[in-house]
């Protein structure tokens, strides 16, 4: 009898671990993070956050700030991503995990899936296509450089190359109807007007696209 309860509970185990939902190639990890949108310490990420409001998650306001594509092979788990640090590049995601768990000390992480997966492997192979191109500081469609929803929107297409996931006139305006000092400085430095309008992306939208569904993994 014990030899059977014993046998009955490694079955149990082993179907509750078959259930366990785990990363797929073509999932969005998206990076947020607790905080009011007043922008007030002046980095992209308050500015990103005073542009595109907050999100209603597990109770506290957890804002959308960065997005990166997963792919997984037999040696491992990978992210390609846009950032200022890297431009468009792929590496393992522990090191994605370690490099935006401090982002104010209060990261969150949160996989999101298409409803329809199966062109994965394609959407992977257009990403690294971008490899090696530098940061889209700019946030302007088209210019030979990449910010990380941008990327994801220039990836994720259907069969017949159709986006598959929307882009929408971009704001840069905070709650107050003014431009947070960030990007004042930002396009001012850069020598043109805020891009106010022009069609684009942004992490807090695309995650809340309906072409998006939470597969229920969590990510420490």
């Amino acid at each position: 009898m014990k030899q059977i309860l014993i046998l009955l509970a490694v079955v149990a185990l082993s179907c509750a671990r078959e259930k366990t939902p785990a990363l797929q190639t073509g999932d969005l990890i998206f990076v947020g993070y607790a905080a009011d949108s007043s922008a007030k310490e002046g980095s992209m990420d308050d500015a990103i956050v005073s542009a595109t409001g907050n999100l209603e998650a597990g109770g506290a306001a957890v804002n959308m700030v960065h997005v990166a594509i997963v792919e997984v092979d037999s040696i491992g788990v990978w992210i390609i991503d846009a950032t200022r640090s890297r431009g468009v590049d792929r590496y393992p995601l522990d090191t994605f995990l370690l490099n935006n768990s401090g982002r104010r000390g209060n990261a969150v992480f949160s996989v999101m899936r298409m409803k329809d997966n199966s062109l994965g492997d394609e959407w992977i192979a257009r990403a690294k296509a971008f490899i090696g191109e530098p940061y889209d500081n700019l946030f302007l469609p088209d210019n030979g450089a990449m910010y990380c929803s941008e990327l994801v929107r220039e990836s994720f297409r259907s069969a017949s190359g159709e986006y598959l996931l929307e882009d929408k006139p971009m704001n840069f305006k905070g709650p107050d109807g003014e431009f947070p000092k960030f990007w004042i400085e930002l396009f001012k430095d850069s020598g043109m007007e805020i891009p106010q309008g022009v069609r684009g992306t942004n992490p807090q939208d695309m995650s809340l696209s309906p072409q998006l569904y939470s597969p229920g993994i969590t990510i420490p």
